[in-house]
């Protein structure tokens, strides 16, 4: 299952809480996953990764290579029986969707947009320490151009607890979730 939706949006919540409502054991990765893992935790120039003061975000020939063989594992691990919530912010919407589609092409993916006003998540962001200011007002529309989804849920005046819910009744109606 992906979950894509801009900055502050509710994902991580949202995927914690799926954990608890869906049959099986699900682990959760995504893009704060691999950041974390990257040198500097993605603040340092070898991460391959440049945040420029209105919120736009730039990577390095380097990083898309590491990346791209991160969702590979990823994949195996599915390819292998883990079911896995992917809490991503897809930047490019629609283009990097069809990239994750191909790398997980022999998987049934889920896909799930958690959308939530730009303002809102840019006080939700404004909050945070852990945040480049301006990155949740700049994806907050981004990271849904051109994309397909299954399901989709607004965090704007709904709590991630409830979306969750949303997202696993949807599930089990639809037979997807074990």
């Amino acid at each position: 299952m992906v979950l894509n939706g801009g900055s502050s949006s509710g994902k991580s919540s949202i995927a914690r809480a799926l954990q608890e409502l869906v049959s099986g054991i699900w682990l959760t990765f995504g893009v704060d996953t691999f950041i974390d893992a990257l040198p500097g935790h993605g603040n340092s120039a070898r991460a391959g990764i440049t945040y420029e003061p209105d919120g736009t975000i730039t990577f390095s020939s380097d990083h898309r290579a590491l990346e791209r063989t991160w969702y590979t594992g990823l994949a195996s691990m599915v390819g292998s029986g883990a079911h896995i919530i992917l809490d991503e912010i897809l930047l490019s919407g629609g283009i990097r969707q069809e990239h994750l589609n191909s790398v997980f092409r022999d998987a049934a993916v889920v896909w799930v947009g958690v959308r939530c006003d730009p303002d809102v998540a840019a006080a939700r962001e404004a909050r945070r320490t852990d945040r480049v200011q301006g990155m949740a007002r700049q994806q907050a529309l981004s990271a849904h151009s051109g994309m397909t989804y299954d399901f989709e849920v607004d965090t704007t005046h709904r709590a991630a607890t409830d979306c969750a819910h949303d997202i696993a009744r949807w599930l089990s109606a639809k037979g997807t979730a074990r």
